[in-house]
């Protein structure tokens, strides 16, 4: 008995050290990257330059533009001022440039440092050496703290909140992107939740068999081919919110990986390790499951629960399938973290020793 509560004590202080190594990361990223929102940019097409390409990344959070052309190209700013400038030699800002501080981040809450003037001859650093860059427009954004009127007035339908434009200026003239914004309802959770619920429950049932009988054994291995799959849901997640940041190419998305969802990607992987080690392990695969389950749980599942209750997610695929995936981790990972540590009381309590009965 006293194994099994040095074993449950371990689980919980892996679980305690991984929130607090997570949480500071987390809420740092959290800014930038929303987990979800109900507001949709759409980009179209800039006119007459076909060497230039600008998109949504982010879930609507940012805009990108790659300049493949010959010459540079200047994204001007909120007062009418240089603000970037993309090229064949880089990305560059105007330090100068009010936008340069508020864009920063989505709040546009950086403070302007004294060297700002818009009316003054640009001042440029450069940030990249590439032809892409991607910034916050708040042109592009809704800021207020409430809905727009007309939502407030009929939310359960869409609206066109604004048609936004940002100007550009090259050594041919000015042109200028051009996209709308939207409100797209947001979806009731509720049903999410309850399937869920249900799933997990149906899954730490597992836990009640014997687990020295047949119906147990099977259990145990179908419980590793669970966290497999929630450890495969939950890398897809991941790799979705990269792509969806605008990374292109192998080496990108692995960076992108590295110092974005690196604890859902990481979680994921640990669950498909701990399910390999399940459908083939006896000795140990309870307390393996038991934290793995967890883990997956809270920083691949709650971490990406936003999702179930808003409309545009963070990845470049459809919202609905995005609610899947994150259903399927909660419930292989709340299931096998029951079911494991049902397994887990199980055995302390076949292995205490009974007391001697005296006269």
């Amino acid at each position: 008995m006293r194994a099994v509560w040095a074993r449950t004590g371990l689980l919980l202080t892996g679980v305690v050290v991984a929130l607090l190594a997570t949480a500071a990361p987390a809420a740092a990223h959290g800014a930038d990257a929303p987990d979800g929102t109900d507001y949709r940019v759409a980009v179209g097409a800039v006119s007459s330059r076909p060497d230039l390409r600008v998109r949504v990344v982010e879930a609507g959070a940012r805009l990108e533009l790659t300049n493949t052309g010959d010459g540079p190209v200047e994204v001007i700013g909120y007062s009418g001022e240089p603000y970037l400038r993309v090229g064949p030699d880089g990305v560059f800002e105007n330090t100068r440039s009010p936008a340069t501080y508020l864009n920063r981040t989505i709040l546009a809450d950086t403070p302007l440092p004294d060297e700002v003037d818009p009316a003054a001859a640009p001042q440029w650093r450069r940030i990249d050496t590439g032809t892409t860059a991607r910034w916050h427009d708040q042109r592009a954004l809704w800021r207020e703290a409430g809905p727009p009127a007309q939502v407030r007035a009929a939310p359960d339908r869409e609206h066109r909140v604004r048609d936004w434009a940002v100007p550009l200026r090259d050594a041919d003239g000015r042109t200028e992107i051009r996209g709308t914004l939207d409100w797209v309802p947001p979806p009731d959770a509720y049903p999410w939740w309850v399937a869920i619920t249900l799933g997990a429950l149906a899954v730490g049932a597992a836990g009640l068999l014997p687990a020295a009988s047949p119906p147990g054994g099977r259990a145990r291995t179908g419980l590793g081919a669970l966290l497999t799959v929630g450890g495969v849901a939950a890398v897809v997640l991941a790799v979705g919110r990269v792509l969806d940041a605008g990374a292109e190419g192998v080496g990108a998305v692995l960076a992108g990986l590295l110092a974005g969802p690196v604890w859902t990607l990481v979680t994921g992987l640990g669950a498909i390790a701990a399910g390999g080690f399940a459908a083939t392990r006896r000795d140990g695969v309870d307390f393996v499951t038991a934290l793995a389950g967890a883990c997956l749980a809270l920083f691949a599942g709650v971490s990406n629960a936003a999702v179930l209750s808003r409309a545009v997610p963070p990845v470049p695929w459809s919202a609905t399938a995005t609610r899947m995936l994150v259903v399927v981790v909660l419930v292989t990972g709340a299931g096998a973290l029951a079911a494991a540590v049902l397994r887990l009381h199980a055995t302390g309590r076949n292995a205490a020793p009974t007391e001697p009965v005296t006269r």
